[in-house]
């Protein structure tokens, strides 16, 4: 593997947003206290790989500009970053081996290419709509950001036990997928851009990067207690729910 045993560990944690993103990229990237400075794309792509990262998101900022102009309100869009090797966030510095994230201290999307790369190689997850999935789930953290709700799951994850913080993070990483979906659904609505195959591909990344299946291949066993971002089944559920209609009402997980 790539990043081995500890940064396939790391991507349990750090894909979606897992954990606390400053946790993750302080113990990767050897960085300490988070820093609010802005993020320093060295090097960043700007090729083919880095164009389709910027045009998904342009399809995530159509869709929530929308979203939210239904209810009278303004959507601003997250930023972006695409990078290789290493970063400095408003989180604190990060590697590659953290994968794609989003920072809620400067509201940007961090792209990760060499996790995409890899998502084709060693989880299966092939075709441009899976990336485009891991895209639309990180900014649905950015969704939840704005809207006041990390928040709320934060200040209740302080208060609760380690079971129910992880219980919390799980309907946090679910609802994320469940925006993803509701994006997919109203950027195909509006420019018929999903293909024969495409949602199977977001699917197979779903199923991907559920923590059973991560888990099974880390650990050899499933312990249900520690997920933080459900199952492949309930990953691959909450997106559907979102794509059926592509209504935000219907993803609330916290229900």
């Amino acid at each position: 593997m790539k990043f081995g045993i500890v940064g396939l560990v790391a991507i349990v944690g750090g894909y979606f947003l897992g954990i606390d993103p400053r946790l993750i990229m302080g113990l990767l990237g050897g960085g300490g206290a988070p820093t609010t400075e802005e993020p320093v794309e060295s090097g960043t792509p700007t090729d083919e790989s880095g164009a389709f990262v910027a045009h998904v998101l342009g399809d995530t900022e159509d869709t929530w500009t929308a979203i939210f102009a239904e209810h009278g309100d303004q959507y601003p869009a997250p930023h972006v970053a695409v990078f290789e090797n290493a970063i400095n966030t408003g989180c604190g510095s990060a590697t590659s081996a953290a994968g794609p994230f989003y920072c809620p201290v400067d509201h940007r999307v961090y792209i990760d290419l060499a996790f995409f790369r890899q998502l084709e190689t060693e989880f299966a997850a092939q075709g441009d709509f899976a990336k485009a999935y891991v895209i639309a789930h990180e900014v649905g953290h950015h969704v939840q950001t704005i809207t006041g709700i990390s928040d709320k799951v934060r200040a209740a994850q302080q208060q609760s036990s380690e079971a129910d913080a992880n219980a919390l993070q799980v309907k946090m990483e679910l609802q994320a997928d469940c925006y993803a979906g509701v994006w997919a659904f109203h950027t195909d609505n509006e420019r018929q851009i999903v293909e024969s195959g495409d949602i199977n591909d977001a699917l197979t990344a779903a199923s991907a990067v559920g923590d059973d299946t991560i888990q099974k291949r880390v650990q050899g066993h499933v312990n249900q207690e520690s997920f933080t971002h459900g199952s492949g089944a309930q990953r691959q559920e909450w997106f559907r729910r979102g794509l059926k209609a592509g209504r935000v009402q219907d993803c609330n997980t916290f229900q």
